[in-house]
């Protein structure tokens, strides 16, 4: 009764379950906001400027600056505009959506600032003179459409005409948009049709009315907008151009369908290892794998998040990551089936000795998730905020949800004596009264003498890294420009490109410049940087010319060279802090040695992939950083997992004697943890070949350093990482004669328990 009980509540818990996820993702998911690179937009950062001496610009001048362009998006109609204060003076919108980017910058950044002036251009009446939400569309007597405006002084405009009246014959009222000082007069503007002129009417009599009429040859939809540009208020300061980037909403609509297919061609991948590597157990991994995906869109939902293409590449990362909690958990279990227990007791033992290894391989990656989220810029932070939302998911969904699920399977009785359910075969089962322990297994590599090598893999990684450092001395880092500073030019045609079209094309529009890379599986995609920043009119005409020609909106992208210093600084710091974070958290979980062993092997990992992208003069931006630190946080999970055996197995041995006691210690829990080690770095591993070989373009970089990083990782933990451990104890223990390993107030062991 126990064993039907217990299954029957498994399948209604999964009912449940599957009902709500049914009925709800389609809902979550039309609800989650596409970033500007998923759909089309454009984001521009501006640096805050006085637009006189002795202007401050404080707190208040950036809110009120911030206020007035949020109301200017609403002119475009956006949905669901981002703009955030940044720093001391510096405002980033992103613009996801926007039909018409031209319009969009041009709407941003013109003053929208009335002047009413004499024919001498002596102002009269400015735009702080209008009355609050007092410009609206309307028609003057002949039908046309003009701009209405409410004042909020009658007198002061009945005292303004009569001054008019006053200069007769040339009573004219010079109705201005954007007028500046030091401008021709209106007369001479005039014949050039500006068009920050918008009317000169005649002045006959004194007007004392607070309601005046602007006319100036507008269409409907030029009067609205003209309205609604009055009413959003005159910026108070200067905006200067740091950075843009803007997508095409052919580009976006590419980039999403190309990830949304690698990553369910990747997590099936996953799933169909799991089913038949670990048979049972990687069923119910799958389940919780599968709930993991749900919870982490549920909860993005619910903080309004904007899912980017970084965002994405996350969420599939995070399910590699997600089931490296399941195996290091089954493994564990099938070493403690191996010793002779029972399939509850290896359940439970197993269960309660995997959770420190766990914990400590999630906190490292959380450390540089959250750095990057700290220090990283736009689309990076989503990335970083995905990452931390699968960290969180991940442990929740392994460490409960499938020790729920399996713990019920198990509780019932339904495998007694059944071991193959677990990928334990019963001739690899000894006899529980041998008394053996889970670290006197046998495994597979004990051939192998790790350390008996460890000089040659030393100098095996010190060539490289020689070889590393001439490569950089000779090619450099191909640098984004990101860090460089200039223009980027991305488009999208309807059949293959060359060179030479391209380098017509930009001369065309008025750009030279011989760094042109054409990518794509149909060669269709062409990329071409400029040193110089393009200016919005530039943009404009280079955006209007591509459009007409391949038929789509180029994405296009500027970077200042002060914003190129600050992000190549930020991405300094931001490894400084991630490594630091590293240090301290080994340091006080396990020991300093194993700490400076730990980001030594990492500094390899980080070193090797910079390398290769200077030799293969891969382009480096932002992006490059985030994976740099993602496998900063990620690829010492492997190193964790060793040390945390190793740490097991100094425990048992209470001291060390001898130069071989450290060597044993090092190749016993090489040779116990490396199968486990490859299986949790090939579960991500599969998620970024899906990437590489199925994503879109954008990611192509970031998902090829993520790779590079994943198997120097995994060759560091086993080649560096534990092989200096080895020669620091040496030299401890030189000093020291015997080292203890053991000390009663802080027991890391969890001795097995039945």
């Amino acid at each position: 009764m126990v064993k039907r009980s217990r299954i029957l509540a498994f399948f209604l818990i999964i009912l449940l379950l599957g009902s709500a996820m049914g009925a709800t993702s389609k809902g979550i998911i039309d609800r989650i906001k596409l970033g500007l690179d998923l759909q089309g937009g454009f984001e521009v950062l501006y640096k805050v400027e006085p637009v006189e001496k002795g202007q401050k610009i404080d707190r208040e001048v950036m809110v009120s600056t911030a206020d007035a362009l949020d109301k200017r998006v609403n002119v475009l109609g956006v949905s669901e505009p981002n703009i955030q204060i940044e720093g001391d003076d510096r405002i980033r919108v992103q613009l996801a959506g926007v039909k018409d980017q031209n319009k969009a910058r041009e709407i941003l950044s013109t003053e929208a600032n009335l002047s009413f002036r004499d024919v001498n251009d002596k102002k009269m009446l400015g735009g702080n003179d209008l009355a609050e939400n007092g410009a609206e569309q309307s028609f003057d007597e002949y039908g046309a459409p003009s701009v209405a405006i409410t004042l909020k002084d009658r007198d002061k405009f009945g005292q303004v005409t009569k001054q008019i009246l006053d200069m007769a014959p040339e009573n004219q009222l010079v109705i201005w948009l954007d007028f500046e000082e030091g401008k021709d007069s209106y007369k001479a503007e005039r014949m050039k049709e500006k068009p920050k002129y918008l009317s000169a009417p005649a002045v006959t009599k004194v007007l004392n009315d607070k309601t005046v009429q602007i006319t100036g040859d507008f269409s409907i939809e030029e009067a609205k907008e003209l309205a609604s540009l009055l009413d959003a208020g005159a910026l108070p300061v200067k905006l200067d151009e740091q950075y843009s980037t803007s997508v095409g909403a052919k580009f976006g609509e590419q980039a999403l369908n190309e990830t949304i297919l690698a990553g369910i061609i990747g997590i099936l991948a996953i799933f169909a290892f799991m089913l038949v590597y670990y048979r049972f157990p990687g069923f119910i991994a799958v389940i919780s794998l599968l709930i993991y995906i749900y919870l982490i869109l549920l909860v993005f939902d619910w903080m309004n998040g904007v899912l980017t293409l970084p965002g994405i590449a996350a969420l599939i990362l995070g399910v590699g990551m997600a089931v490296d909690a399941n195996i290091i958990t089954y493994e564990r279990i099938k070493e403690e089936l191996k010793v002779g227990r029972t399939i509850k007791a290896a359940f439970e033992t197993g269960s309660k000795n995997s959770l420190s290894t766990i914990l400590d391989a999630n906190f490292t990656t959380m450390i540089a998730a959250v750095v990057l989220f700290l220090y990283g810029a736009s689309s990076v932070k989503g990335f970083a905020t995905m990452l931390i939302l699968s960290i969180f998911g991940s442990f929740a969904t392994a460490v409960f949800g499938s020790r729920l699920f399996l713990g019920m399977w198990v509780k019932s009785g339904w495998f007694k004596n059944k071991p193959e359910w677990f990928g334990v075969k019963k001739s690899e089962i000894h006899n529980i009264s041998e008394n053996f322990d889970t670290l006197d297994l046998k495994t597979r590599f004990d051939k192998f003498d790790f350390v008996k090598h460890h000089n040659k893999f030393f100098l095996g990684s010190a060539a490289l890294i020689t070889a590393g450092l001439i490569i950089l001395a000779v090619f450099r880092l191909n640098l984004a420009i990101d860090f460089s500073s200039g223009t980027r030019v991305e488009f999208l045609a309807n059949s293959p490109l060359t060179t030479e079209v391209v380098k017509t094309e930009l001369d065309k529009a008025g750009i030279q410049t011989d760094d042109i890379v054409i990518s794509g599986d149909n060669k269709d995609i062409g990329v071409a940087r400029y040193k110089g920043v393009l200016s919005k009119n530039e943009i404009s005409e280079l955006k209007g010319h591509f459009k007409e020609k391949f038929g789509s909106e180029p994405n296009v992208s500027t970077v200042s060279p002060t914003v190129g210093k600050e992000l190549a600084k930020n991405a300094f710091i931001a490894l400084l802090i991630a490594s630091i974070g590293i240090i301290i958290y080994v340091t006080v979980r396990f020991e300093i040695h194993m700490a400076l062993a730990a980001i030594v092997s990492l500094m390899h990992d980080a070193f090797l992939i910079v390398a290769v992208f200077s030799l293969l003069r891969i382009e480096v931006d932002l992006t490059f950083i985030a994976a740099i630190l993602t496998i900063v946080g990620y690829s010492i999970n492997d190193t964790i997992v060793t040390f945390d055996r190793m740490r097991e197995n100094m425990q048992k041995k209470r001291k060390l004697k001898t130069p071989e006691d450290i060597a044993d210690i090092v190749n016993t829990g090489l040779r116990q943890t490396l199968g486990r080690s490859v299986n949790t770095v090939l579960t991500v591993v599969i998620t970024v070949v899906a990437l590489l070989i199925f994503g879109s373009e954008s990611i192509w970089n970031f998902s090829f350093a993520l790779l590079i990083g994943l198997i120097s990782g995994t060759y560091s933990s086993v080649f560096i990482a534990a092989q200096l451990w080895y020669v620091w104890k040496k030299k401890e223990l030189k000093r020291k004669g015997t080292i203890k390993t053991y000390k009663e107030k802080r027991k890391y062991s969890d001795e097995p328990q039945v």
